[in-house]
C-alpha cells in the first residue's frame, strides 16, 4: 500500500498515472492552530502598522504572516515516496485472544523524511487507536512497529487504512495522508476441547463402522471417470478411453468417512439476550467446538442452520470433501460462525427439508426455545440419522440468570425429543460444554436412544 498527495508521493504499489496530485490549497488547509495563529497575528499587525504608520511593526507582521506560508510551501514542494505494509499474526483468532499487527514503513525516495506520525484505524471494540512517532527515516530505510488487538466479540473487523502525518520543524503545517489498503481481522468463537465419546448408533470416522464406496473388480464391470491431473497413468482404462474418445481412469476403492451434521438454531424468536454471555453466543461457541472435534475424529462435517444454508456446501450433500480439504472446510465454517447472526425465520422446516434429502449420519443440534410445533419438527429429524444429540437452551433460565431447575416447557420439549430417539439435554446458564458432552455420553449409554426422565444439564 502507498500514500500520496502533497508532501507524499506514491510508492511502488500504485501506477504512476494514478498518483493523486495535491494542490497548494490543500497544503494551506493543513495549517495547524499555531500556523493559523501566526498568520492571523501577522495580518493584524500589518493592518495596524499601515494605519499607525509604524514600519517596524509592519516588518514584524510580515514575518509572522510569511513564516507559516513558507512552511506550507516547503512542505508542499517536499516529496517523499513512502510505502507501507501491514501483517496480522495471526489473522484469525478466537474471541478473547490477542493478535499482533505488524506495520512496516519504507522510505523509497532519495530524501530523508522529517518527523512522521503514524496512525492505524481500528474499530473501537479492538482497543484504542494506535499511534506512533517516527523521528526520521533515511533514504531507503525502513521502520517496523507493532501493536496488539483483542476482542471478546466474534466478528470480522477492518484494520486500516494506515495514516501518515507529516509536519514541518516549527509545527506550522501538518499534512495527513492515508494508504489505500486495509486488512481484516477475523475473530472466531471460542473453541473448547471435547473428549472422545461413542454415541449410540454412530460409527467412528475411520473405524469399524465406516462404509466403502463400490469397488468393481471386473474389467468389463468397471465404472471409469475422466482423467484428472496427477492421476497415475497405470490406472488408465483403455477400453473406456477408446469408447469415449478421452482419457479415462479406473475408480479405486476409497474409504468413505462417516458424516456428521451440526445444526445451529439462529432464530431470533428462540433466543433472548445479547452479548458475550448470552445463550446465543454459548450456542455459537458450542457449535464451533463440536465442528472442530468431529473433524479431528475423521468425520466429514457440515454446518447447517435453521435457514437451510449448509457450509461448506460444495461437496456431496453439502459436506466437506476429501481429508486434505478438512482444514479449508474448518476455516470456512469458523469464518461463517464469526459473523453469523439471528435469523428472522420462525421455524426449523427448512433445516428439516435439507436433512430429509440427505443420507444417514450423526446429527448434533444446538437449539433455542422450542414451541410444541417446532419440537415436533425436530423430533422428525431423528428418522434420517444414525444418532442424534440435542442441546436445548432454556431461554427463560438464561434471561433470569438462574440454573437451579429447567422450566416446565423445557422439560416437556426434552421429553418429546427423547421419545423420538434423541439424546436430549437442557442447557442452563453457566454450564460448560464439556460437562454436557460427557453427560450426553452417559445418557446415551444408559438409556440408548431414549433418555427417560433425566434432566440434561441440570443436576
Amino acid at each position: 500500500m502507498s500514500a500520496g498527495g502533497p508532501g507524499f508521493e506514491t510508492g511502488s504499489g500504485e501506477p504512476e498515472e494514478d498518483r493523486p496530485k495535491g494542490s497548494l490549497r490543500t497544503a494551506l488547509a493543513g495549517l495547524t492552530t499555531r500556523g493559523r495563529s501566526f498568520l492571523a497575528a501577522g495580518l493584524a499587525a500589518a493592518v495596524c502598522a499601515y494605519v499607525l504608520g509604524q514600519s517596524d511593526l509592519l516588518r514584524v507582521g510580515l514575518l509572522l504572516a510569511v513564516l507559516p506560508l513558507v512552511c506550507a510551501l516547503v512542505l508542499y514542494r517536499t516529496r517523499y515516496r513512502v510505502s507501507g505494509s501491514r501483517r496480522l499474526s495471526p489473522g484469525r483468532v478466537p474471541a478473547g485472544s490477542e493478535s499482533r499487527v505488524h506495520l512496516r514503513i519504507e522510505n523509497v525516495s532519495r530524501l530523508s523524511t522529517g518527523l512522521l506520525m503514524l496512525q492505524d484505524r481500528v474499530p473501537y471494540v479492538l482497543g484504542p487507536r494506535p499511534r506512533f512517532v517516527l523521528d526520521r527515516v533515511e533514504a531507503g530505510g525502513r521502520r517496523e512497529v507493532s501493536y496488539r488487538v483483542r476482542s471478546d466479540l466474534r466478528g470480522r473487523y477492518p484494520l486500516g487504512p494506515l495514516q501518515l502525518r507529516l509536519t514541518d520543524p516549527f509545527g506550522m503545517c501538518e499534512l495527513t495522508r492515508s494508504f489505500s489498503a486495509y486488512d481484516t481481522l477475523t475473530v472466531i468463537p471460542r473453541v473448547s476441547a471435547l473428549p472422545a465419546i461413542r454415541l449410540t448408533g454412530e460409527s467412528l470416522g475411520y473405524g469399524d463402522g465406516r462404509q466403502r464406496s463400490l469397488a468393481l473388480a471386473g474389467e468389463d464391470d468397471v465404472i471409469p471417470r475422466g482423467y484428472r491431473y496427477g492421476d497415475d497413468l497405470r490406472r488408465v482404462h483403455w477400453r473406456s478411453t477408446a469408447r469415449y474418445g478421452e482419457l479415462m481412469v479406473r475408480r479405486e476403492e476409497q474409504p468413505q468417512r462417516a458424516r456428521c451434521t451440526v445444526l445451529l438454531d439462529t432464530r431470533l424468536v428462540a433466543h433472548d439476550g445479547a452479548g458475550p454471555d448470552s445463550g446465543f453466543e454459548w450456542a455459537v461457541s458450542a457449535c464451533a467446538s463440536a465442528l472442530v472435534h468431529m473433524l479431528e475424529r475423521g468425520y466429514t462435517v457440515r454446518l447447517l442452520t435453521d435457514t437451510g444454508s449448509s457450509v461448506p456446501g460444495d461437496g456431496s450433500d453439502g459436506f466437506a470433501g476429501a481429508s486434505q480439504e478438512s482444514a479449508d472446510a474448518a476455516g470456512l465454517m469458523m469464518d461463517t460462525l464469526a459473523v453469523i447472526d439471528h435469523s428472522d425465520d420462525g421455524g426449523l422446516s427448512r433445516a428439516y427439508d435439507v436433512l430429509r434429502g440427505g443420507s444417514e449420519g450423526l446429527l448434533i443440534a444446538f437449539l433455542g426455545d422450542l414451541s410444541e410445533e417446532q419440537a415436533a419438527v425436530v423430533a422428525r429429524m431423528r428418522q434420517r440419522t444414525g444418532a442424534a444429540v440435542a442441546f436445548v437452551l432454556d431461554t427463560a433460565a438464561w434471561a433470569a440468570g438462574r440454573s437451579d431447575a429447567p422450566s416446565p416447557q423445557t422439560e416437556e420439549r426434552l421429553r418429546m425429543l427423547r421419545e423420538a430417539g434423541w439424546t436430549a439435554l437442557g442447557v442452563p446458564p453457566g454450564v460448560a460444554l464439556i460437562d454436557l458432552w460427557r453427560h450426553a455420553d452417559r445418557q446415551s449409554s444408559a438409556a440408548g436412544p431414549f433418555a427417560g426422565s433425566t434432566t440434561g444439564g441440570w443436576s
